[in-house]
């Protein structure tokens, strides 16, 4: 994996970014492999005589671990090109709310996997405005929760006084930065016997890593989004009892912003987007679609979300069955590798 992923990084832009996904396994169990091979006719699961050579492949077999151990496959991976120089940016935990049953008595059944984002570089282009979610917790659930564990005098009756009540106080803020844990359905694909992205996957990976408008057709440099934020303004002081945890002190001024009128300060100015500009000083305004690698292609899942949201796409695939599934989803046959 770190020599593919060295490839990876000669070819990505200095801004690009890598989505890993990757499973675990336990060490000792057989789901699959060349059946062909001596060992696999020797043995199975956990080292027993094979009973049914049909459905078990060749056991894992990780030295220095006995059988039933969790590998940890995803970061041995993560830390391993960790240390052949990427930047490990973050772990994210892709939630199934469907997964495959297990029929094991002696832990629970797993229901998630990793996302790892990676970087070439310490500077990156990440489109946060892209997948932003919406804001599920209301001001008053937020106010209901602090009134059944009050605090320094932080009660209902205090909120009414400064605030004005609850009737002043917007329901929702209206988005949020994405958080970590993505909960997503798997999604079976019918042309495919093994297991395929939920195409919402990628989706969310292909619109932060690249940009929606397209990079300079000259020089290749993307093209971000133009954000406007409404400055700052005073319209709260600081409430007896409460500290610096609760909210800001604004610069130049020596009265406190309380954390709950600076969020109702945000919900009534959200920042604004206002278009795209160039990254670069070319004097060009022609842009083309940024162009998503996929090396371990597979169905084509990738290639088909990146193809949907106007992105261009090249595939990476050694299972000549696995590109034959592909190919009935696509026009662009000719950006097979």
């Amino acid at each position: 994996m770190v020599e593919v992923f060295r490839q990876v990084k000669r070819v990505l832009k200095h801004d690009g970014t890598v989505w890993l996904n990757l499973g675990d396994s336990y060490n000792g169990s057989g789901k699959a492999g060349n059946k062909n091979n001596e060992y696999f006719n020797k043995h199975t699961e956990f080292g027993k005589p094979a009973k049914n050579k049909d459905k078990i492949g060749v056991p894992t077999n990780v030295k220095n671990l006995k059988p039933k151990n969790l590998v940890g496959i995803p970061w041995r991976v993560a830390f391993a090109l960790q240390a052949d120089g990427w930047y490990l940016r973050q772990d994210i935990i892709w939630h199934k709310p469907n997964p495959m049953p297990e029929s094991v008595t002696d832990r629970c059944t797993k229901s998630h996997e990793y996302i790892f984002l990676l970087t070439k570089s310490a500077q990156y282009f990440y489109d946060a405005d892209a997948i932003k979610e919406k804001a599920i917790n209301t001001e008053k659930e937020q106010v209901a929760k602090r009134n059944k564990q009050p605090h320094k005098g932080q009660r209902d009756s205090h909120f009414r006084e400064t605030t004005g009540g609850f009737d002043n106080i917007n329901k929702t803020y209206p988005s949020r930065n994405k958080r970590s844990v993505w909960t997503i359905n798997t999604q079976p694909y019918k042309e495919a016997h093994f297991a395929v992205f939920p195409e919402k996957l990628p989706e969310l990976c292909i619109k932060a890593g690249t940009s929606e408008y397209g990079q300079c057709v000259e020089c290749g440099s993307l093209w971000e989004r133009v954000v406007e934020k409404t400055p700052l303004k005073i319209i709260g002081e600081k409430y007896s009892g409460m500290n610096n945890a609760h909210g800001a002190f604004v610069e130049g001024n020596d009265k406190y912003l309380s954390g709950r009128v600076y969020r109702k300060h945000l919900k009534e100015n959200p920042p604004t987007i206002l278009g795209w500009q160039p990254t670069c000083t070319c004097k060009t305004d022609k842009v083309v679609p940024q162009t998503v690698l996929d090396p371990f292609f597979g169905s084509g899942t990738t290639g088909w979300v990146a193809q949907r949201l106007g992105r261009q796409w090249i595939g990476i695939e050694l299972n000549a069955e696995y590109i034959k599934i592909a190919e009935k989803r696509f026009i662009q046959q000719d950006l097979f590798v």
